[in-house]
């Protein structure tokens, strides 16, 4: 029985109602790594929620400015250290945009998934200089920007569990926007577009307590909001479920190239069209007028915004279910698992 041991980023909590992609896909990889009867093991800031073991690093008091970083950090280090001198582990999967700066010592071989545009990561996480270590990208459009030279496995492209976005509540009238708030995401864009539409937009998620980020949020998002372009906070998954299938589309304005885009696919599992600029993934996971469309700035999204009625839903939910599982996900990631305790040399594209 194999033991996997992934180490998320250390200032997110891991669960069901995860903010983040990257931890998201953390909390997919656990359950599949139970489901199949292997032992999980998962290095996680407090409050994460796991199916296997979960070792919790404290996430700091205060700002999440560079001192707080470097020492949550240090604080995952000494939890992967103490992990794999106390238990057999055959494969460590990294996730965090720092793996560099607790990437263990070699033994273990290591798998690390980079999750956030390539230009996020220093040049040396292209090339680790760690024997048995490989890296990959989560789609694509990812792999494709990374460096030349940059050695890469193949990459898993990310999914979800489309089933559990199937439920059928009343279509509303409002737009939605969901994710981290930060400038990279975009969303005073989306409120903008709103209100030239004339379309009540709910935005839902958490300001980190980034400086950056708050001062985003009360820079650009809060005097933008009115009576119907409302900040609601963040959502768990049960209400996350509810808000996607009853919105009339979800907005990713985001301004960086995105590597993927979990709640897209989401809410093509809802059947809710998504209309976004085509920011890396986002041109590969949309399909300009049959699943949502594909805009190139605030005027072009307002139209958008209106004419998203005219989308069929179940166009979106077959998009989902070809493309978006999150088992087939888990699938691929396990069996990379398998070829690299089984025999690592092969895995490199010749």
């Amino acid at each position: 029985m194999p033991t996997i041991l992934n180490v998320a980023y250390p200032l997110a909590p891991v669960g069901p109602d995860a903010i983040g992609g990257a931890e998201q896909i953390v909390t997919l990889l656990d359950d599949a790594i139970v489901r199949a009867g292997w032992e999980s093991i998962v290095i996680a800031a407090e409050s994460s929620v796991t199916r296997g073991t979960l070792v919790s690093t404290p996430l700091p008091d205060g700002p999440l400015g560079e001192d707080a970083r470097r020492a949550a950090q240090e604080r995952h280090r000494a939890a992967i250290e103490a992990v794999l001198r106390q238990r057999s582990v055959d494969l460590v999967h990294l996730h965090g945009v720092d793996f560099h700066r607790y990437l263990p010592p070699p033994g273990v071989p290591a798998l690390v998934t980079l999750h956030l545009p390539p230009s996020f990561y220093p040049p040396e996480a292209f090339r680790p200089d760690r024997p048995d270590t490989f890296v990959h990208c989560v789609s694509r459009a990812q792999h494709a920007a990374c460096p030349r030279g940059a050695r890469l496995l193949p990459p898993i492209e990310n999914g979800v569990p489309v089933d559990d976005f199937a439920a059928r509540v009343r279509r509303r009238d409002f737009a939605l926007a969901l994710g981290r708030i930060c400038p990279d995401k975009g969303f005073h864009l989306a409120l903008d577009a709103a209100r030239r539409a004339a379309v009540p937009l709910l935005l839902a998620g958490r300001v980190f307590g980034y400086a950056e980020h708050e001062a985003y949020f009360h820079r650009e998002i809060a005097p933008r909001l009115d009576a119907l372009r409302r900040f609601i906070g963040p959502v768990g998954l049960r209400r996350k479920r509810r808000l996607l299938a009853a919105a009339r589309c979800l907005v990713v304005p985001s301004l960086v190239p995105e590597t993927s885009s979990l709640v897209a696919m989401e809410a093509l599992a809802s059947g809710t069209p998504v209309v976004a600029f085509p920011t890396g993934a986002l041109a590969d996971i949309i399909e300009h007028g049959v699943t949502g469309f594909l805009v190139r700035d605030e005027r072009e999204m307002a139209e958008a915004l209106r004419a998203v009625e005219a989308l069929d839903p179940a166009r979106c939910r077959e998009a989902a279910r070809a493309r978006f599982s999150a088992n087939r996900m888990t699938g691929e990631y396990l069996e990379l698992y398998r070829r690299i305790i089984a025999g690592r040399g092969s895995l490199w594209p010749q």
